[in-house]
């Protein structure tokens, strides 16, 4: 058993063995996601005898856009094609899988799995079925959170790091990836259609779930609740790994896309957030300078329109206001000792290379001073005992004695020194 392009291959000696039937379907519903094929009857027909559930030896089989076929024998799946145009059944070949737009590989493993080989000779004698399966996107999908679903607030800015829930709601799509595993764990050997009223609910149920696991994923990556609908891709992308088990791997369906309407925090939560970013602006300290003037000024203004007070009493709680809030010039200070960097633009880096101790010349990379040529000292303190350079510790790695406590002699006259050079005869500190 097997289809065959209709056009390709000698097939006069085979159509002739019995009466050719036609098998359709017409456009499938929007609702409908598995749909039996009917044979199209015509008045000038003389095939009246022709029983609904066999195929007849070189039937033609039609598979428009948008749709995949299967043909089951007793239950079981024996031919499957999701290339649209028509086919024609021939009882006395193999089966073939023609595969069109869907996974070839998972179609295959599927087919070897569930599919049943066999050949027959003649008329089948058995209960054949065409089934179409609807390949297009279901959409409009709606769900919404009846409880909130925890979710991890993380902001580098503000060092915020919250165990929080959020509600949210939309609508999602989903397609038919695999109609041999939707056949076979969901639908059956259904009488005339399967509408997708009957798996909704449990599907919605089982999103609704998985959204849990889902944002728990995207929390992972840093993302803010707030910026979860332009990361809609990756929630898709979270919610098919999680569900995957159930739906890619047992009904054979896919989440493909994912709207968010709403997404909310509590309003603890919301009030708390505002109120750490709203403190995370004063980490500037020009901005915490600027926040206390503005916050002085409007004290000054409070105490200054106070009538009942008089003028000497509305000048005294100026300066009270003004002394309250504290000197702010160290606040500024402080703001240009460390100013921050115009946005895209970073701060220089610190020049490198070493100075010269003789001439004073800094950015030196090499041996030698590019100024003086004077050749660069070595790290470390030199012994004044044996006169070893280089140490690091606490004591001479060549004779043992003790680092001096900042005071050296002279290795030309023995006059003790603390600075470069000696006071005595003036050679520099070696």
């Amino acid at each position: 058993m097997g289809l065959l392009k209709a056009g390709v291959g000698a097939l006069s000696g085979v159509l002739a063995d019995s009466w050719r039937e036609y098998f359709y379907c017409e456009a499938i519903d929007k609702d409908i996601l598995c749909v039996k094929g009917q044979k199209r009857n015509s008045k000038r027909s003389t095939n009246t005898k022709g029983e609904d559930n066999i195929i007849s030896n070189g039937s033609i089989i039609a598979v428009a856009d948008g749709q995949t076929m299967m043909i089951v024998e007793q239950g079981k799946i024996v031919e499957f094609c999701a290339e649209p145009g028509e086919f024609v059944f021939d009882s006395g070949t193999e089966p073939t899988i023609m595969y069109g737009g869907l996974n070839k590989e998972n179609l295959l493993n599927t087919f070897k799995q569930i599919g049943k080989r066999f050949t027959f000779g003649g008329d089948t004698g058995k209960d054949q079925r065409v089934y179409y399966f609807n390949e297009k996107e279901i959409l409009d999908n709606k769900y919404g959170t009846i409880n909130p679903i925890p979710f991890r607030l993380v902001d580098n800015r503000i060092g915020l790091d919250l165990d929080s829930a959020i509600r949210c709601n939309g609508s999602y799509s989903y397609k038919i990836v695999n109609p041999m595993l939707f056949y076979k764990n969901v639908c059956g050997n259904v009488e005339s259609d399967y509408s997708r009223e009957e798996i909704d609910p449990q599907l919605h149920t089982e999103m609704l779930s998985a959204l849990q696991p889902a944002f728990a994923k995207i929390s992972a990556l840093g993302i803010r609740y707030s910026e979860l609908p332009g990361h809609t891709d990756d929630i898709v992308n979270a919610l098919n790994e999680v569900l995957s088990p159930k739906w890619t791997d047992l009904r054979g369906i896919a989440i493909v896309s994912l709207g968010v309407n709403s997404l909310t925090a509590s309003e603890e939560d919301e009030a708390m957030i505002k109120e750490l970013q709203k403190s995370a602006v004063y980490t500037n300290v020009n901005m915490a300078a600027a926040s206390r003037v503005s916050a002085q000024n409007d004290a000054m203004r409070a105490a200054a329109a106070n009538e009942g007070a008089g003028p000497f009493m509305a000048f005294a709680g100026m300066n009270l206001a003004q002394n309250a809030g504290g000197d702010v010039s160290g606040l500024y200070a402080m703001g240009q000792q460390q100013p921050i960097p115009p946005v895209g633009q970073q701060a220089a880096p610190a020049a490198a290379g070493w100075t010269c101790p003789e001439c004073g010349a800094t950015g030196n990379t090499g041996k030698f001073c590019t100024n003086c040529g004077k050749p660069k000292p070595e790290e470390g303190w030199t012994c004044p005992g044996c006169g070893a350079g280089g140490n690091t510790g606490k004591f001479c790695t060549n004779c043992g004695k003790p680092k001096p406590d900042g005071k050296w002699h002279c290795p030309n006259c023995g006059s003790e020194n603390t600075g470069k050079f000696c006071t005595n005869c003036g050679n520099p500190r070696p």
